[in-house]
């Protein structure tokens, strides 16, 4: 059977990692309306985050009608528990800099624009392979997704290319960050029973057959802004899996904090 002319529905959990991802980053992103290093970039950050929150909630509609019953993309954002989100760790991580005892403030831009562009890099991967994706709804999604992180990739890669090939003190700021959030990206490689899953109705993919690719544009990337890769190993986390880092609970007591506070609200 042609699998490619076949319609199936990724699976939910699939679905919500995805969801999850895009809500958290956004959120994070969103940290830095009225905080950003220039005008430019508060306004940026901003629209990043909301093409975030957009694909979340592109998702999280999908996710919805998936699981049936009285679940809404609302229910799916709000009213879930830390065990229950599905995101890379890397994306609940604070802004904070690994040099925050010289840092002026408690967010570093570098720390931002640096898992801005990992995560990015693995997205516009991703999202052109679900292009091809057997679930239909899917596969619109990540053809407007595409579009937007093709743009985040490329805003970040500017920006970590300039504070590498910058000052002293921007070079530095760069590299303690990729030297922190790098170990945080063997997650994306530890494939979950979801994408495996996935993969099997080609619905989705496993992030792991876009190592190749990624190490690519990251390393292209690195020689460019003249920073050295770090060997990425360590802990594994385990975001995907429903194991998080301790973050995670501060990012949905904020973010949640209004929904649950009146369930029944409308606007």
């Amino acid at each position: 059977m042609d699998m490619k002319a076949t319609t199936v529905s990724a699976p939910i959990e699939y679905v919500l990692h995805l969801a999850d991802n895009a809500l958290i980053l956004g959120q994070r992103n969103a940290e830095w309306c009225g905080h950003g290093p220039i005008l430019e970039e508060d306004l940026a950050l901003a629209n990043n985050s909301l093409d975030l929150i957009g694909q979340a909630r592109l998702l999280y509609q999908h996710a919805a009608r998936l699981q049936g019953g009285d679940a809404t993309e609302d229910s799916l954002a709000y009213f879930r528990d830390v065990p229950d989100f599905r995101n890379f760790t890397l994306l609940e991580l604070p802004h904070s800099s690994p040099l925050a005892a010289t840092a002026s403030g408690d967010r570093d831009y570098a720390t931002t624009i640096v898992r801005n562009f990992l995560y990015s890099a693995l997205m516009v991967l991703l999202w052109e392979r679900l292009q091809g994706s057997t679930d239909p709804q899917l596969a619109a999604i990540a053809a407007k997704s595409l579009k937007e992180v093709r743009y985040h990739l490329r805003h970040s890669r500017d920006w970590l290319v300039r504070f590498g090939d910058g000052t002293d003190e921007s070079r530095a700021r760069a590299q303690a960050a990729l030297d922190h959030l790098m170990p945080y990206t063997q997650e994306f490689w530890t494939d979950s029973a979801a994408e495996i899953s996935a993969t099997g109705t080609e619905a989705g993919v496993c992030a792991s057959e876009l190592r190749a690719d990624w190490n690519t544009v990251v390393d292209s990337a690195l020689t460019e802004a003249t920073l050295s890769r770090p060997s990425g190993q360590g802990y594994v986390s385990q975001g995907k899996h429903g194991v998080h880092s301790e973050h995670l609970g501060f990012v949905l007591a904020e973010m949640q904090s209004l929904a649950r506070a009146h369930p029944q609200a409308t606007w």
